[in-house]
């Protein structure tokens, strides 16, 4: 037997290109075209179809950047097509492998109803089946002229800076006779073709199905391709009819179609994106009620029901069927390394509660295929929120490590496990193509345990979802000899399945890092430091309104704040927060957290004033955090009577200072360099000896791919030294409270202004350091140089914290040499540690070194800004103001507690008497995280609280109001049904926790009168 499988598969190459997928529509006739060019940005459907249009035709040139243009197609059918298929065919000029990421249209009838999207891989609307003939066509087209934005850099990301030159040619506008017989051969000869590339060259079914089209081929008449398909695809049909072996690989597979909330497009885009998938879907479920699509993020079937009310209604019919499964229980496919713990829970109460009260369906899969890694507070928000499995595939892209399985029990901060599956095939967008079905099976890692996985198939980000080919290619390997079987099929349907095919999976503990994409903890810093800010900001308007609601009928903002609650969510997406959207996205954000911050400090305000009363004699201070601070009870407001502790002393030496509060003793060199931070109590001195600490460092930073998502670890291997001193400077120093020194560097063409300020009674020194940054390709971090032997490096986390080694024994803990933290990252040895807490800040390193005195420097680093230029080529260029704080001798409840405060300043009003908190706890490792009034609006209490320290807690939960009744909820304040009401005495409770667990109680105030 002679090897001429190249030839065979050349020559089908060959002729699927050239001869038998043009053949699909062999017979056209041209429409007549017309266009009208929106102004600015897009229109409600009404002015698109009653605007004023001009004639065009195929070759003109459409669309600036971002622009939309409304094309009419007009038509008759011919007589002679009578009884034949016929199809509209328009292409708007796509680039053919690019499917949503590029030219987007969306299809309308006259009277305004949404048909289906048309995107690269699908241009077609079906006429009629079969026509009359002499039928009458009349369409209009929403055609978005979305940029291609590619790498290295590009101002297209930006209306502002795109130009308004046309992107686009219209390419085809035609009708069409759609023959039926040859698609279906081009959809045979594709499976059959494809699995034979992937079979084994000795395999004798890979021969078997090269002869088979081998004949195939010598059947088909290349001057008749309609006449002659039918008999070239009965050679075929032995070899599609050979069933799969018993022991095939089962895949159960999911329609779905991955759209980014925003990323190399804007919101507003996003939401015309997700029109045009929901418009194809509902309208392929209708030729297919086999197809199952799977829908994730709430807040795109929201924008659905605002926008396209009647693709929604549609939507709403196929999810009664059960062939449209909303999915994921999150409002967005949130990052999830960087939104705060409430925010995180938020997602899922936003979510879950959308799918329950729009659809009357609890869902359970936790569906994030393309996030940036997973924090470890993840499995327990995903119990508590009602949820039972998590999905990802993002965790196949890791650099250095191949995950070790992809069914698995998944194990959280607290002990909680879920049951996740990583989908082997290693995309989000499968097309059913051989080499995806090849690699499913090689490369899953569960073999002879497990025999289940899940593939999510259609195109994402625009482009359309799933096709029709890809459903005849679902058909076509169900059950086919040297393929695995393929069920279309609900998500829970295989995780069912898979759950009981593998009852005892092994068990992942602690994070699920992503070994790239390490950038996007610091990339875009205002995005940020927006997104931290709102989160503590609602916290704040949260509290006191509730506290305002209870004691002086203030009149709760419930609307407000599940309006400002969903667009911090929304912009929590995992192309958002991490920084990795092109310009447009990132000016819009700052805009909207400047206007949420407006609107939430109005609201905190508001119910401040009502909580003070008439003006007394002093200046109520309001403290916010979980923590009594200046002698104010946590969430309470009190007088504060004076200094915190001992003045602050500062003295000059050799051309720096000496500050001194009694707790800490700084030593400032003539550098304007930290040398020295010696905790006083402890006699123990913080910065490494030699070494110097708030040291602003340099790298230069061009990661060999994705530049605003990446940091490789070679940037390391050069630094430059910030030493160089403009100005060095006492600027408060005869103030009793405190003293503050400003420190002034120039470099590049940059300026770094640090104030470093050390105030009475306060056992850290604080940095405040703003920096007009105007770097390209630079990475900026702080170092600090600590004097402690640190084994790990404990970083906080959502409702906890996690602990890393700093060591690097294996290339597990190597990959790990950028890391993301919420307000601390901890470093110690027993008896004694330092923190380093941040008001914005995510990234960190740690590193260790051996001195030659044997000694070793543990360095801890914050990673400030960057300056990559793709996808946004103005990224954080700009000035910025950034908080950060040395906390030596502290304990992980120091760092808990530090990392409150600088979040969540003091407040201070005018009033006359105390306001006592709502709830008050007698342990402070137990951390109330939120206060608030229940969401169903009956005056109850709801707070969520967790143990903090990483140990059990038994801890007293006093009310400041008369309490009737205290019931466990899940995040969604739903009674939970193993947990029986707590015994309330005394307007109190008593709690026990488990390690980093977080309980939600639901107190329910007595009633009066």
């Amino acid at each position: 037997m002679h090897d001429d499988r190249t030839l065979v598969e050349q020559r089908l190459d060959r002729v699927l290109r050239e001869r038998i997928r043009p053949a699909v529509y062999a017979e056209s006739v041209p429409l007549e075209v017309a266009v009208w060019h929106a102004p600015g940005e897009p229109v409600p459907v009404a002015d698109g179809l009653a605007a004023d249009y001009r004639p065009a035709r195929v070759g003109d040139a459409w669309g600036p950047a971002w622009g939309t243009s409304w094309f009419r197609v007009t038509g008759t059918v011919p007589p002679e097509w009578a009884g034949r298929t016929v199809e509209a065919v328009l292409d708007l000029g796509f680039t053919q492998d690019l499917s949503g990421f590029s030219a987007e249209g969306l299809v309308y009838r006259p009277d305004g109803t949404a048909v289906k999207g048309l995107n690269p891989r699908n241009t077609w609307v079906r006429i009629a089946a079969p026509a009359r003939g002499g039928e009458r066509v009349l369409l209009h087209v929403e055609a978005a002229a979305n940029p291609l934005i590619l790498p290295p850099t590009t101002a297209l990301g930006d209306p502002l800076t795109a130009g308004d030159a046309p992107l686009y040619r219209l390419a085809r506008m035609d009708l069409a006779v759609f023959d039926e017989p040859v698609w279906e051969l081009v959809q045979d000869l594709d499976v059959l073709g494809q699995l034979m590339h992937e079979l084994s060259v000795d395999s004798p079914r890979r021969w078997e199905i090269l002869r088979a089209i081998e004949r195939c081929l010598d059947t088909l008449d290349l001057d008749d391709i309609g006449g002659s398909a039918p008999a070239a695809r009965a050679v075929l049909a032995p070899a599609l009819a050979a069933p799969a072996h018993a022991s095939a690989h089962q895949l159960s597979a999911v329609g779905h179609a991955h759209i980014d909330s925003a990323w190399l497009w804007p919101l507003r885009e996003t939401v015309r994106k997700v029109a045009r998938t929901a418009a194809n879907v509902v309208a392929l479920m209708d030729e297919h009620p086999e197809f199952v699509f799977a829908m994730s993020q709430a807040q795109q079937l929201a924008w659905l029901k605002e926008h396209r009310p009647e693709v929604y209604a549609r939507v709403r019919e196929k999810v009664a069927a059960g062939q449209f499964v909303p999915v994921g229980g999150m409002w967005v496919e949130s990052d999830t390394n960087m939104p705060g713990a409430e925010a995180l829970a938020r997602q899922f109460v936003h979510g879950k509660r959308f799918f329950l009260d729009e659809f009357g369906l609890e869902t359970r899969e936790v569906w994030l295929p393309d996030s940036f890694g997973y924090s470890a507070a993840l499995p327990q928000l995903v119990a508590l929120s009602g949820s039972t499995w998590f999905l990802t595939q993002k965790i196949s892209w890791s650099q250095f490590n191949k995950f070790p399985h992809h069914t698995f029990a998944w194990e959280g901060l607290d002990g909680t496990r879920v049951f996740t599956h990583f989908p082997p095939v290693d995309t989000y967008n499968a097309e059913f193509t051989g080499r995806e079905l090849a690699h499913a099976v090689r490369n899953f890692q569960d073999k002879g345990v497990a025999r289940h996985s899940l593939v999510p198939f259609g195109f994402g980000d625009g482009g359309g979802g799933p096709t029709r080919e890809m459903l005849a290619r679902a058909a076509r390997l169900a059950d086919l000899e040297g393929s695995p079987r393929v069920r279309v099929e609900k998500p829970a349907e295989f995780f069912a399945r898979a759950q009981a095919d593998y009852p005892n999976p092994p068990v992942w503990v602690g994070e699920l890092y992503l070994e790239l994409h390490r950038g996007t903890y610091t990339s875009q810093a205002k995005t940020k430091q927006g997104n931290r800010r709102s989160e503590h900001l609602l916290r704040e308007a949260e509290l006191w309104a509730a506290t305002a609601a209870l004691r002086t009928g203030f009149a709760y903002p419930y609307q407000e704040l599940d309006r400002i609650w969903k667009t911090v969510l929304l912009h929590q997406f995992h192309d958002i927060l991490p920084g990795s959207s092109i310009a447009w996205v990132h000016r819009q954000a700052r805009q909207t957290y400047a206007e949420l911050a407006e609107e939430l400090r109005a609201l905190i305000a508001s119910a401040q004033r009502a909580l003070a009363g008439e003006p007394g004699a002093g200046t109520l201070v309001f403290n916010a955090a979980p923590h009594t601070r200046s002698g104010v009870p946590a969430g309470g407001a009190g007088f504060v009577a004076g200094p915190a502790g001992d003045p602050v002393a500062v003295r000059e030496q050799d051309g720096g200072f000496v500050l001194d509060n009694g707790l800490l003793r700084v030593v400032v060199d003539a550098r304007g360099l930290v040398t020295s931070v010696y905790d006083i109590a402890a006699e123990r001195e913080a910065v490494a000896p030699g070494a110097a600490a708030n040291l602003l460092q340099l790298h230069p930073d061009l990661p060999n791919n994705w530049d605003a998502w990446d940091v490789d670890p070679f940037y390391r291997n050069t630094v430059r030294d910030l030493t160089e001193l403009d100005e060095l400077s006492l600027v408060v120093k005869d103030d009793p409270e405190l003293v503050a020194l400003r420190v002034v560097r120039s470099f590049g063409a940059s300026t770094a202004r640090q104030v470093l300020t050390l105030r009475a009674g306060a056992k850290r020194l604080d940095v405040d350091t703003e920096v007009d940054w105007y770097e390209r390709e630079k990475f900026l971090k702080v170092a600090f140089p600590l004097d402690v032997r640190a084994e790990s490096a404990t970083a906080q986390i959502q409702f906890g914290h996690v602990s890393r080694p700093t060591h690097t024994n294996t290339s597990w803990e190597a990959a790990k040499f950028e890391v993301c933290a919420h307000r601390f990252l901890h470093v110690g040895e027993p008896g004694w540690g330092a923190a380093l807490v941040n008001d914005s800040t995510y990234g960190h390193d740690v590193s260790r070194t051996v001195r030659p005195d044997g000694g070793t420097t543990t360095t801890v680093r914050l990673s400030l800004l960057r300056a990559p230029r793709y996808p946004d080529p103005e990224t954080d260029q700009g000035t910025h103001r950034l908080r950060y704080a040395l906390v030596p001798g502290a304990d992980i409840a120091d760092a808990v507690r530090e990392g409150y405060f600088i979040n969540l300043p003091e407040r201070t009003a005018p009033g006359g008497a105390p306001v006592e908190p709502l709830v008050r706890i007698s342990d402070d490792a137990v951390v109330v995280e939120s206060v608030k009034l229940a969401d169903d609006r009956s005056g109850d209490v709801v707070v969520r609280l967790y143990e903090a320290g990483g140990g059990r807690a038994r801890a007293r939960l006093s009310t400041g109001f008369p309490l009737a009744a205290a019931t466990e909820t899940d995040l969604l304040e739903r009674p939970l049904p193993a947990a029986p009401p707590h015994a309330v005495s005394d307007n109190g409770v008593t709690l026990t926790l488990r390690p980093f667990q977080i309980r939600t109680l639901r107190l329910r105030p007595a009633r009066t009168g």
